[in-house]
């Protein structure tokens, strides 16, 4: 997990002088709904270039994360943490089912890259997503990001809600273009792909959450654990 940091090419230079461009830890999410009454430029999503160096390492961070003297750039080195944030929202009782989806917050903190500790993510509306894949040199697969996803939402009285009602629309700040993590909607009891890295690069986006509200679940507060997963080749 730990490694040395990359070399500065000349496009990390560019950014950083210019602070025009947006520019890793096991995370998992919980998603819940309480129910009331019923490359480096302006054109790309952020993705840099890592020089390879041994060992092998990867970092995923969804959420918060943890650094030891960041940003990474500066020779940050990735941590440990177990925290499990959620996403979660109320659902008000005159508007539980009627087919407008309605917006989901955080309560991660992580707003800052750890790659330069740029404000990429806009808290409480989105969750990071990041990390990196760092080889030893020489090609290599893709690294891929997964997510472990329950059939259903679950209340205390065993009534469900499919996970597919939730879904996410991917950006960040000084992005556009496409993001490495795309938009996508949770496929229920699946183990589903997410996003992928490629060798030596450091990648991240931002996620905001929505829950599609089309249907009248019976009032209850609805809880589920996704987990995410970084697994190299």
């Amino acid at each position: 997990m730990l490694g040395n940091p990359p070399m500065t090419t000349a496009r990390q230079r560019v950014r950083l002088k210019r602070k025009e461009l947006r520019r890793g830890e096991l995370g998992a999410a919980l998603f819940g709904a309480a129910l009331l009454g019923g490359t480096a430029n302006g054109a790309l999503a952020f993705t840099a270039t890592l020089s390879a160096a041994s060992p092998k390492a990867v970092y995923l961070q969804v959420g918060v994360g943890s650094f030891t003297n960041p940003p990474y750039i500066n020779g940050g080195q990735p941590a440990n943490n177990t925290t499990v944030n959620t996403v979660s929202l109320n659902v008000p009782s005159n508007a539980v089912g009627n087919g407008t989806a309605q917006t989901m917050t955080t309560n991660s903190t992580a707003s800052l890259s750890y790659w330069d500790n740029y404000a990429f993510c806009n808290v409480p509306g989105q969750m990071y997503i990041g990390g990196f894949y760092r080889t030893a040199g020489g090609t290599s697969a893709a690294a891929l990001v997964t997510a472990t996803v329950p059939a259903a939402l679950v209340d205390a009285a065993g009534d469900t809600i499919p996970f597919s009602k939730i879904q996410w629309t991917s950006s960040g700040n000084g992005d556009s273009g496409a993001e490495i993590f795309p938009s996508g909607s949770f496929v229920n009891g699946a183990v589903q792909n997410v996003g992928s890295m490629a060798g030596n690069t450091w990648n991240e986006s931002c996620w905001t959450f929505s829950y599609s509200n089309n249907t009248v679940p019976p009032a209850g507060t609805f809880t589920g654990t996704v987990r995410y997963t970084l697994s190299s080749p």
